[in-house]
């Protein structure tokens, strides 16, 4: 499975929006200036971060984003759908019926073996990022890290 980059971007982004002072917001231009990303680039995986309730997105002169939930109520299974969306990274296409080595309608009640083991791995990799929250991810950040970037953020946050 590949993700794109905006996953990264996306998970970072909302482990430096857990530091920011509570009820401020960090500009979009501050976001991207901190990881060094393309500002607009940027700016549409934090819309769909927005649009998936990862992310509160204020307007105006004094706008930028927020987390829409407490850090340890979202997870990063939360921020890898709200990029990626939801749909499973393998749908079975049910090639066992065709060709020379069709199998009949009627045996394919169930689904194939390479099915239920791709839905099985599937399941494992969601269960095992649901179990970690945005606030885990700052609780890993090496020492001193977050302290630094609690101090960046709250420079930018607006």
């Amino acid at each position: 499975m590949k993700l794109s980059q905006g996953v990264e971007w996306g998970l970072h982004c909302a482990a430096l929006l857990a530091l920011a002072p509570p009820g401020m917001t960090v500009r979009r231009e501050g976001l991207a200036g901190h990881y060094a990303l393309p500002v607009t680039y940027l700016a549409k995986h934090l819309q769909a971060m927005a649009r998936a309730g990862v992310l509160h997105a204020v307007t105006g002169p004094r706008g930028g984003y927020r987390l829409a939930r407490p850090p340890g109520d979202i997870t990063v299974l939360d921020v890898v759908e709200a990029i990626e969306g939801p749909a499973p990274p393998f749908v079975c296409q049910e090639i066992r019926q065709r060709g020379t080595g069709a199998v009949p309608p009627e045996s394919c009640r169930r689904p194939c073996a390479i099915d239920a083991l791709m839905t099985q791995a599937d399941r494992a990799w969601r269960d095992s990022l649901r179990a970690v929250t945005i606030a885990d991810l700052v609780d890993r950040y090496p020492p001193g890290l977050r302290e630094r970037n609690a101090e960046l953020v709250a420079k930018a946050a607006s």
